[in-house]
């Protein structure tokens, strides 16, 4: 039976708000040098709100989480690692040549992404066994592949030295590479470009054949 009972007007939804590509990778940016400097646990929305100049509870407009802000951080940075990397890779270049380039596409990517770099040296460990962090896991047993198969090949080739220990070769390139990202800063007096080269002229001496 009809009545003549008046309809509750519809509740209106509260509109979003989507930040330009530019607002929102300037955020990512500040989360980034917050989760750097303080450690992810003990960076908070509200710190990072703060030091984007906003109150938390706009943060939330962007983002839903913390969480979500380092998955993007870190899932943008190593996308971009892995297309230099993936370029280095597949251009068929020697041993000697490919360990160039990867340590010079990585002092680029120190450049691009430093906050980013530092936060997976630092985090990685722990939150590779959380499933939305998974990729980090996966990515550095790409990593490990592609370092140690390169160093593998030179020493096959004759071009490093045959009594080098692969594993140990590798972890000390990796670990001296990454670790610039402790003290490198973008626009410094030398470009990534110089600093891959004298670190290069370092480490290659010491390993490469002598004739």
């Amino acid at each position: 039976m009809p009545t003549n009972k008046p309809i509750a007007p519809t509740a209106k939804k509260k509109p979003q708000v989507t930040a330009s590509p530019e607002r929102r990778r300037e955020l990512l940016d500040t989360a980034a040098e917050v989760f750097a400097a303080q450690g992810y646990n003990a960076t908070t929305v509200r710190k990072i709100a703060d030091a984007a100049g906003m109150l938390a509870g706009s943060l939330y407009y962007h983002f839903d989480s913390k969480e979500s802000m380092l998955d993007e951080i870190l899932s943008a940075f190593l996308t971009e690692l892995w297309e230099g990397y993936d370029t280095v890779l597949a251009a068929g270049l020697g041993p000697r040549q490919t360990i160039e380039a990867l340590v010079t596409e990585s002092f680029r990517e120190i450049d691009r992404h430093r906050a980013a770099v530092a936060i997976y040296q630092k985090e990685s460990r722990h939150l590779s066994v959380q499933p939305r962090f998974h990729y980090l896991s996966d990515s550095q047993v790409k990593f490990e592949k592609a370092w140690l198969g390169t160093l593998e090949r030179g020493v096959a080739d004759g071009v490093f030295r045959g009594d080098l220990d692969i594993r140990l070769t590798y972890r000390f390139v990796r670990d001296t590479v990454w670790v610039a990202a402790s003290w490198y800063r973008p626009g410094g007096q030398h470009s990534p470009e110089e600093i891959a080269r004298q670190y290069l002229s370092m480490v290659l001496d010491g390993i490469a054949t002598r004739t």
